[in-house]
């Protein structure tokens, strides 16, 4: 029984250091996935949504947009991994578009798991 905890002790915080790294990778490829679908939509319109019209432009024509050629996504749009909407603002701060999680805190800056993850 000794010898079984002691092996739990050190395999468990290798094995949750494993999905917080896991999440930061989901969260870094559904970026990708999600910046691709708005270069789409971008073609298509001539400009990416704007900050207000959001992400659900993907899936949901805009009012008075009828160049409009979605759904951009197959599904509605994810939540990160950490059940949080992804942030998107256009014009963003650090170019066109900035699309970004907040990480496992759900607020800006942070480190470690908490740490923004973003296009830029």
């Amino acid at each position: 029984m000794v010898i079984i905890g002691m092996l739990a002790s050190f395999v468990a915080p290798r094995m949750f250091a494993q999905i917080g790294k896991s999440e930061v990778k989901t969260a870094r490829a559904q970026i990708d996935a999600l910046e691709k679908a708005l270069d789409q939509y971008r073609l298509d319109v001539g400009r990416y949504p704007t900050s207000e019209q959001g992400l659900a432009a993907l899936n949901e024509r805009p009012a008075g947009e009828s160049r409009w050629a979605g759904p951009y996504l197959k599904k509605a749009v994810p939540l990160d991994p950490w059940s949080h909407p992804y942030v998107y603002r256009s014009p963003g701060e650090h170019g066109e578009l900035d699309l970004l999680s907040y990480g496992k805190d759900g607020q800006p800056g942070g480190t470690g798991d908490g740490s923004d993850i973003v296009n830029w």
